[in-house]
């Protein structure tokens, strides 16, 4: 989908200054003290007080996770599944965020969605899919017209190439209709297994984990897995959760990567699962800094989607060109 993590906070120690500045200490000699001083001669004089460092509950929880045993896998299930929960009450209208009609229109427009926005690919499609609605009108385009109608997405030669490859393949081995198995799937050209997992999940209603670069971000930020490989991402995760939550809870997690949770600047003082994140304090953590790099409908802003479902609580976004 969208193209795209990230370093835990490091724990502070306490200071142990006071310990330290009593070591050693001397009494000064005292030469022929006054009756009215007897009381205090040879009293050694206490140490000054060293101020104590102030501690953030931001570093504080730092500290803690630090010294905190590692999680143990019950432990790690539990959370994992409680962010989910938590995950699914603010994005209760979590969706796939590319336009279509049919599973054709979905597979071609994921494989669009390389190194691109959802919105780009959403504001190209419309006018590609008018020209060419079924994969036999793909396979027999002109590959320059083609290129053409896709150049706003990037790499338009070759995902030229792909999509029409992918066409002719639907029409010459399967029919003109995209197969509903995996193994299918990943064997048309510009295929891979994320792209499978999003046409099967959001066409066809076969579970699966997308993994793109913001839900291997989250996820590596949530210490579910250490994993870098996708493949090996998605078998970490899905064996944290039930199969019946594999495709919504990629739709939530890579709308909190896309809204709050960001690459570069996360907002975790807007974040609703911040207590449950080991990563919390590596973005900004004052709420109303927090709440100004929020982005799409959680920042008042334009979604991606040209036709966003019904319960969309945010703008649609404009058409290709608009202002």
């Amino acid at each position: 989908m969208a193209k795209d993590h990230s370093d835990s906070a490091v724990g502070e120690q306490a200071s142990d200054e006071s310990e330290n500045a009593t070591k050693g200490t001397r009494v000064p000699p005292v030469s022929k003290p006054s009756d009215k001083n007897q009381a205090t001669v040879g009293a050694a004089k206490p140490p000054a007080k060293t101020a104590a460092k102030k501690t953030t509950p931001a570093k504080k929880a730092t500290s803690a996770k630090t010294a905190a045993k590692p999680e143990s896998r019950t432990a790690l299930v539990r959370r994992a599944r409680r962010i989910n929960r938590e995950l699914a009450e603010v994005y209760s209208y979590a969706h796939p965020e590319l336009d279509f009609e049919n599973p054709f229109e979905l597979l071609v427009a994921t494989v669009l969605s390389a190194q691109t926005t959802d919105l780009r690919v959403n504001q190209t499609t419309p006018r590609l899919f008018a020209a060419y609605p079924t994969p036999e009108d793909l396979a027999a385009a002109n590959p320059e017209e083609v290129e053409e109608l896709i150049r706003p997405t990037g790499f338009f030669r070759a995902k030229t190439k792909s999509i029409m490859g992918l066409a002719t393949a639907l029409r010459d081995n399967h029919g003109g209709v995209v197969p509903g198995r995996i193994e299918d799937l990943v064997k048309l050209p510009g295929v891979g297994r994320k792209t499978a997992f999003v046409v099967l999940g959001n066409a066809f209603g076969v579970p699966g984990i997308t993994v793109d670069t913001h839900f291997g971000r989250l996820v590596r930020r949530w210490k579910w897995t250490e994993e870098t490989d996708p493949e090996k991402v998605e078998a970490a995760v899905a064996d944290l959760f039930p199969k019946s939550e594999w495709t919504m809870l990629s739709h939530r997690v890579i709308f909190h990567g896309r809204r709050i949770c960001h690459s570069r600047k996360p907002a975790c003082g807007a974040c609703p699962i911040a207590e449950l994140c080991p990563s919390y304090g590596e973005g900004e953590t004052d709420p109303e800094k927090a709440k100004k790099l929020l982005k799409y409908e959680m920042g008042g802003m334009p979604g991606q989607r040209l036709k966003p479902p019904p319960d969309y609580p945010g703008k649609a976004a404009p058409p290709l060109g608009a202002a």
